[in-house]
């Protein structure tokens, strides 16, 4: 692993998810998961979001696009809550679901949809 590329990625992770989220993650890590915790860190949000071609409010659309999708709810949700931290707004989260209704099926767009709820109104957002 690229310690450079770690280094970035934890920066990058805990500006998107929060510090506490982060630290919790990596404090439970074990001998069997840390190395997945370190490698994921360091690829995904080190080599994915370590660049500034496009910006964190626009990565965190296009995770809920891919990750909606996807129909990893649990993952949904966390990087909801990210998206928000970057900058996106009810009307932009609005429109992702839209996009995976279209594409993914209405559906998923309604898991994506009460999960949004969910987050928005613990922001104080809705």
């Amino acid at each position: 692993m690229q310690q450079d590329l770690f280094d970035v990625g934890l920066a990058k992770r805990k500006a998107t998810l929060g510090a506490k989220y982060v630290e919790a993650n990596l404090a439970a890590a074990d001998d069997f998961t840390r190395p997945f915790q370190e490698a994921m860190t360091a690829w995904c949000w080190g080599f994915g979001w370590g660049d500034e071609a496009i910006d964190a409010k626009t990565r965190s659309m296009m995770n809920l696009a891919m990750i909606g999708a996807l129909g990893k709810m649990h993952e949904w949700e966390t990087h909801c809550r990210g998206a928000i931290t970057n900058g996106a707004s009810t009307n932009e989260i609005r429109a992702v679901i839209h996009v995976v209704g279209i594409y993914c099926g209405v559906p998923q767009a309604l898991e994506c949809f009460r999960v949004a709820r969910k987050v928005l109104q613990e922001q104080g957002m809705l």
